[in-house]
């Protein structure tokens, strides 16, 4: 039987004949399936097991004459004749599914790298891509509200909002895509190619994905194929050396530039900071003597040092696609991160009380301790394999006291005695194996917190570690950390 080549085949071929698996059912699986299902090609879904939102679209898609399998055991086995693997980024390469697919000499695809193939030959929006272990999504939604800004039709996607196959497929094409990539995403594409791209940041993350002896050289080398290809600007943080590493090992087009960003007073070449304004020595003809004022630090939502760098590699992204200083000083003004992100929850009594759920791994928790003095810091849950002996060392001597919560807390609280032992461990214990009564939680935390903190504190929720042993997420954890400290603010005020 002749197997039809899939690597020549775009949206405007006939994909008829083409047999394709799509493993995994999240947001971009049933994308994936929807437009393959759309293009002509004979699509099978596979995957473990469904929520009842999936349920409804699989039937949808058997209407469409896809096939679809959601059950346990769904992914054990590649059928017969596939022509094309389509992957989650959440399987790991050793994935049985993706080993028979590689014996087999099947491709395998993420949709990331599906999405890049079916773009409009017409009008293909370039990608303007973000990476890093953490600020990616700030970063990207940054992006975007400058490129709006700026009268584009722009969009959010891949990571973060809409599937970037349904980005690239929209009848009404984008004038540009911001484009937030996981490193498990950028593990499966391979012609992928950014106008422009950036590395935020680099630390320990995912190690039980990244697993081994190379497990975190493997995770940088995924994160460096953001700069495969790319036109413009290879955007890189100039206080993380290996992102300027990553930048020097690409393969770029002739004529790239590596712009770095820097939260001191850039070179030529840089964006950065003077005096509390943020400014662009890299995209001005003037730029080996003086800088363009893009906008003061005092206009973003939060003046946190990782807030402002984020808002430095958006603005170092939308100058190389030639969007004005206006629009990206008027882009970051108008932008406000979503929940849950370095969000003041209250005031009350002198202590600020910060939500920050969003961070999930050490890197990002630190990152966030760094913007405030005194700390008393709530943290722990599911660690991921990443070890915090780092972080207490930067930020030991900010902290008041901390509250530690989750499956992994003994990891953090070990990290404390060795580095911080003067700092007074408070360990909130709760069922570790699934959903809690996290009212009953955050309640007994914030108590805590409250008797540990003085006038001037800042009380932090930034756990550095993932939420689903105690929590369905990282939102319903912030969530409930809010309303148990509005509910303690209201219960002293009736008082």
């Amino acid at each position: 039987m002749t197997h039809p080549d899939v690597s020549t085949l775009g949206r405007k071929d006939s994909w008829e004949g083409v047999r394709a698996v799509v493993a995994g059912f999240g947001a971009s699986g049933y994308a994936a399936a929807d437009n393959l299902t759309h293009l002509g090609a004979s699509v099978t879904v596979l995957a473990e097991n469904a929520t009842a939102a999936q349920l409804e679209q699989a039937e949808l898609l058997e209407i469409l004459g896809a096939t679809v399998q959601l059950h346990a055991g769904a992914t054990d086995a590649l059928p017969d004749g596939v022509d094309l693997l389509v992957t989650s980024p959440g399987f790991r390469p050793e994935a049985p599914l993706l080993e028979q697919a590689r014996e087999r000499g099947v491709p395998v695809w993420g949709e990331v790298e599906l999405a890049w193939r079916l773009r409009d030959p017409d009008h293909p929006a370039p990608w303007l891509c973000v990476t890093g272990t953490n600020g990616k999504t700030t970063t990207v939604q940054m992006l975007d509200s400058i490129l709006r800004t700026a009268g584009l039709r722009s969009v959010a996607a891949g990571n973060v909002g809409l599937p970037l196959t349904e980005a690239v497929m929209d009848p009404e094409p984008y004038d540009v895509i911001a484009v937030e990539l996981s490193s498990f995403q950028l593990h499966y594409v391979s012609t992928v190619a950014a106008e422009s791209a950036a590395v935020l940041n680099l630390a320990e993350d995912h190690l039980d994905w990244y697993s081994g002896a190379t497990g975190m050289d493997d995770y940088a080398a995924d994160k460096g194929r953001i700069y495969e290809g790319v036109e413009r600007a290879c955007v890189y943080n100039v206080a993380d050396p290996t992102t300027e590493r990553l930048v020097r090992e690409a393969d770029v087009v002739e004529g790239a530039r590596a712009i770095g960003f820097t939260l001191g007073i850039p070179s030529v070449g840089m964006v950065g900071v003077v005096e509390d304004i943020l400014v662009d020595r890299a995209f001005i003809d003037e730029r080996q003597h003086s800088a363009a004022e893009l906008c003061a630090i005092a206009d973003l939502a939060s003046p946190a040092p990782h807030f402002v760098a984020n808002a430095l590699a958006a603005a170092a992204l939308a100058r190389a696609h030639g969007i004005s200083q206006a629009a990206v000083r008027d882009g970051l003004r108008a932008f406000r991160p979503d929940g849950h992100r370095i969000a003041v929850v209250a005031e009350h009594e002198g202590i600020t009380w910060v939500d920050d759920s969003k961070a999930t791994n050490p890197h990002a928790a630190q990152s966030s301790l760094a913007a405030y003095d005194p700390v008393v810091w709530v943290a722990g849950g599911l660690a991921k394999g990443a070890s915090f002996d780092e972080l207490v060392q930067q930020v030991g001597s900010r902290l008041r006291a901390a509250i530690l919560i989750g499956r992994d807390r003994a990891v953090i609280a070990e990290a404390l005695a060795r580095h911080a032992p003067d700092v007074p461990v408070i360990e909130v214990a709760a069922g570790e194996t699934g959903p809690v009564d996290g009212a009953d939680l955050m309640g007994r935390v914030v108590g805590a917190a409250a008797a540990a903190a003085r006038s001037g504190d800042t009380v932090l929720l930034a756990p550095g570690c993932a939420s689903m042993d105690q929590f369905t997420d990282y939102a319903a954890r912030g969530d409930a950390f809010a309303a148990a400290v509005r509910a303690a603010i209201d219960g002293t005020d009736e008082d």
